[in-house]
């Protein structure tokens, strides 16, 4: 796969270290693709961490494998059993990835959601496979335990209808720009406040999607995320020929309804 995609492993090495440098891995240093002990090939939990938020976030299809416990190749003549036993044994499960050297020992990057919320949990150097999956087990469970996903706000929500001033429409909704959420410790919830920013006047012409202010949820007066408001449609500004049509149309209703 190195030699197709970058003509050399050593080339692939590189921009597996450039990537790594761009997701803010800063204890990684890859020195060969295949993962095997090399002097200088190290990395920190946290790192793996971060390189397995990304494999989440924006490549979410390999849930489609590391998901699956049991398989089998070639009509049912060989079987393939997952090597991460939280699969079958943890509520919630997702994945990701086990791995082991003589060197590093026994290591996983475990993934479970439960309730929207994803957790990851990184073990490393586990003297034996037991205890990395039992160490993984405690911290997701802590994880699970002590923090929730909060939904603050969905996108497209209509938050008021707003005048607007000079428009063929005298009013516009205006809605989420996108989906806003926060990682809390659990009871904390109860104290989330919303400070709305919103200009003044609204004057047409006005296009979808425009920003026209920002919703920004705090606890204790410190951000746990925001969202910009944006008009719901486009409103167009009122010209002479838009009025005269308008008052053309209520005209001629009133004159068939007499």
């Amino acid at each position: 796969m190195a030699d197709y995609l970058c003509g050399s492993q050593e080339a692939f090495v590189e921009k597996m270290n450039e990537r790594a440098k761009e997701l803010g891995m800063n204890d990684t240093t890859f020195k060969n693709c295949h993962g095997i002990d090399e002097d200088g090939h190290v990395t920190s939990a946290y790192d793996i961490a971060l390189m397995s938020r990304e494999l989440l976030n924006n490549h979410p299809t390999i849930l489609n494998y590391t998901t699956i416990w049991m398989d089998t190749l070639r009509n049912g003549e060989s079987e393939l059993v997952n090597t991460n036993k939280l699969i079958r044994n943890y509520k919630g499960a997702t994945g990701l990835k086990t791995g082991s050297t003589s060197l590093a020992l026994y290591n996983l990057s475990a993934s479970a959601t439960r309730d929207g919320l994803s957790l990851i949990a990184v073990i490393m150097k586990a003297p034996t496979t037991k205890i990395r999956f039992a160490e993984a087990q405690k911290l997701l469970d802590y994880g699970f335990s002590n923090y929730q996903y909060k939904e603050l706000g969905t996108k497209e929500t209509v938050l008021k209808e707003a005048d607007v001033t000079k428009g063929v429409n005298s009013t516009v909704n205006l809605v989420l720009e996108n989906d806003v959420g926060a990682l809390l410790k659990k009871g904390e919830d109860k104290n989330i406040e919303q400070v709305v920013n919103l200009e003044e006047n609204l004057v047409a012409p006005l296009y979808e999607g425009q920003k026209v202010g920002e919703i920004i949820y705090k606890i204790d007066g410190k951000e746990i995320g925001k969202s910009n408001i944006i008009c719901e449609k486009e409103i167009k500004k009122k010209t002479f020929f838009s009025i005269a049509s308008y008052v053309y149309k209520n005209c001629f209703s009133l004159f068939r309804n007499t």
